[in-house]
């Protein structure tokens, strides 16, 4: 193997021997080393004779150099103090510390005589329902219009953060398609919790099944907290098949699945959650009629 500019690379040293041939020793001093104690036994040499170069100028002691001129005050040696250390990073997301354990409470009921306003309350609600019943544009415009700051997270767009390789559940459920919706899940109650920390409500959209208690609403909860208030919006059969045949790409499904899922969602009914049948409501009337069930739900929080 060469050296980089052509030169060979030196052998190893060996233990006992002196430099490697070929390479120079290193220059040595022709005295003994600074610092070197003599040997027992030896003669000091003799002083250098005067005039030879090594040897101080005549009247002048040899020794340290005299101190400063007259007139001349030295200044103090400067004073270094140890850099600052910088305090831990606080464990926080945002600029406000999230709180630990469940970070969403339960809003507090009003007193009898009052009635609560859901619309300048911070809350945290979960609007379920099967694919074609509206839970997005009905999510989307129920946070934009209402008088306190609001967020909308939807399950689907969340999920389809994943570019290279999205599973879809339309070409068959597998173990991915599962790992994704979860990691959606997840992620949407992080952002959830996230906003409401800071003081921001939010709703959040999801086609979650009631023979599904601890991936579904279970996991909503643990993700989110106890605070969270489910509302299913539940069209009939052949609205639902209406508004998914005006949809396009990956969110378009067969009608067979939008039969199927819509039979699953049917199990709702006589779980104790509020139900809007939004088949004959537009976008702003079931909007309103959803803060109307909210106001109930906070009188009167559902157990689920």
């Amino acid at each position: 193997m060469q050296h980089a500019v052509g030169s060979p690379l030196p052998p190893p040293h060996q233990p006992g021997h002196g430099p490697a041939a070929g390479w120079p020793p290193a220059a040595q001093h022709p005295g003994p080393h600074p610092g070197a104690h003599p040997a027992p036994g030896a003669v000091p040499p003799p002083p250098p004779a005067p005039g030879h170069p090594s040897a101080p100028a005549v009247g002048h002691p040899a020794g340290p150099p005299a101190g400063p001129a007259a007139g001349h005050v030295p200044l103090p040696p400067a004073q270094v103090s140890p850099a600052p250390v910088p305090p831990p990073a606080p464990d926080a997301t945002g600029h406000v510390r999230l709180p630990p354990g469940a970070p969403v409470a339960m809003p507090a009921p009003p007193p009898a005589q009052a009635v609560p306003d859901p619309t300048v309350t911070t809350l945290a609600v979960l609007l379920i329902g099967p694919a074609g019943a509206g839970k997005t544009s009905v999510a989307r415009h129920w946070a934009e219009h209402r008088r306190v700051p609001t967020a909308h997270i939807s399950l689907d767009d969340v999920r389809e953060w994943v570019r290279s390789g999205f599973a879809n559940p339309q070409s068959g459920w597998n173990d991915n398609s599962e790992a994704q919706y979860r990691l959606a899940r997840r992620t949407c109650g992080f952002a959830a919790r996230n906003f409401l920390a800071n003081g921001i409500s939010c709703i959040l959209d999801d086609a979650v099944f009631p023979d599904r208690p601890v991936v579904g609403l279970g996991g909503w909860k643990r993700h989110v907290g106890p605070g969270l208030l489910p509302v299913v919006l539940l069209p009939g059969l052949d609205i639902v098949l209406e508004r998914n045949a005006e949809r396009s790409g990956n969110r378009r499904l067969t009608d067979e699945e939008v039969a199927r899922i819509h039979g699953r969602m049917a199990g709702w009914y006589g779980s104790g959650l509020p139900i809007i049948d939004n088949s004959q409501l537009d976008i702003p009337t079931t909007a309103h009629v959803l803060d109307e069930v909210l106001t109930r739900a906070i009188a009167s929080p559902p157990n689920w």
